[in-house]
This record gives structure tokens, sequence and C-alpha cells, in this order.
């Protein structure tokens, strides 16, 4: 918000949204009624809340006790929670952690369309698959220290040492190339091709190079 946040004032401070693995709620409310107390804060209508939980795909069990949602039915809960602000400026801790593909998937589909829509996300996880498909930026932290940033098209360009392809024939045989070596493909290996994929670095490769170790969990 081009300054310091000790100098933001309440009413930019309620452009903010927050997922965090301390995000509490209240338990024994419904899982409409916890969105609804916290709409009143922003003087947000009821039909927000409905088409917010409409597309996390929580409308039908709207009426759930709070402390009785799984996992990701909570995590959706409290995501659609932090969006009720129209929020400018979202960070979200982990929002996919432990949980299932499906769950995952219409988390990453909503961060995209947020994006999309102009929304400044901040996005903490141990996932590099996540971290590649949302970001347009990404910093790589080991044990609280930067060790590698940019963009995760640039930083697996520049990791790409090995410029390496693998080919794979129509009896499921795979063979890695050299791009300097692909000289060597015969015109019938060519015939038997099945598929050609580039073995570039992912962004776990890339910090397990740069720190000699694994992502904690």
């Amino acid at each position: 918000m081009g300054q310091k946040s000790q100098n933001l004032t309440s009413g930019e401070l309620k452009r903010i949204g927050l997922v965090s693995d301390t995000s509490g709620f209240y338990e024994k409310m419904s899982l409409y009624n916890n969105l609804l107390f916290y709409s009143k804060f922003y003087n947000i209508s009821k039909s927000r809340v409905d088409n917010l939980l409409k597309r996390v795909g929580l409308y039908d069990s709207r009426k759930m006790v709070a402390g009785k949602l799984s996992t990701g039915m909570r995590q959706r809960m409290l995501l659609a929670r932090a969006l009720i602000n129209k929020p400018a400026v979202l960070f979200l801790d982990e929002p996919t952690s432990g949980l299932d593909p499906t769950t995952s998937r219409t988390i990453h589909e909503l961060i995209l369309e947020l994006k999309t829509a102009g929304t400044t996300i901040f996005l903490t996880t141990h996932d590099m698959n996540e971290a590649t498909l949302l970001c347009d930026y990404v910093a790589l932290l080991n044990k609280g220290k930067l060790v590698e940033q940019g963009a995760p098209s640039e930083l697996i360009q520049r990791y790409n040492k090995d410029k390496k392809i693998k080919v794979t024939d129509y009896n499921g045989n795979q063979i890695t190339f050299d791009f300097t070596s692909l000289e060597q493909v015969s015109q019938t290996d060519l015939e038997n091709i099945f598929s050609i994929h580039s073995c570039e670095p992912t962004l776990e490769d890339i910090f397990i190079t740069l720190t000699g170790g694994k992502l904690n969990a």
C-alpha cells in the first residue's frame, strides 16, 4: 500500500485479508453465522456472504456447526471469511496444507481468480508445485535466510544447466539426451517416438541444489 505497516490507517487495514494456521472461529456457531458475524465489522450484505459460500462450495453446508467441519471445509470457510471485505492485499499461510487434491484445486482456482482480478497475494507454502502454479515471484528461504528469488520460470531457466530432453517410445522405453547430441537420433528412432519432454529442474530441485537438503514440513 505504499507505506510502512505501522503507518496504515484503520481504513487501509480493513483492506487486508488473512488466513493463517492460527486463524480462529466460533466452533459452536454455524458456518454461516461465523461469516455473518464477521461481515458486520465491514457492513457487508448477506448476499456477499451467500456468494462467497457458493464460490468455495460450502453454501449447502452453511447450517453445519463450525466445530464439526472437516479440515478442508474449515479451510474454505476461513478463506471465504478472509474475502468478505474484498481485500486489496491477502496473506495466505499454507492455504492447502493437509488438504485433499480436490479441495486444493478449488482453492488454487480461487486464488488464481483473485490474482487475475488484481488482488495482491502473499503466499507461504512448502509445496513448490503450488508456488510454481500460483506465484509470479518467489523467495526461497532456508532456516530464515533468503537463498534465492525471482519468477519461477526465470529460476528454472537459470538453473537448467544440463539442457536435456527425455524421449519415450511406443513401448514405454525412455532415453535421455543432451540437446547437443540430438544428431545421434536416427530416423528410425524418430519414427518410434511417442513423446518428448524437456528435463527442466523444478523449484524443489533448485531448493535442494541451493541448500543441500530437503524441504522441511
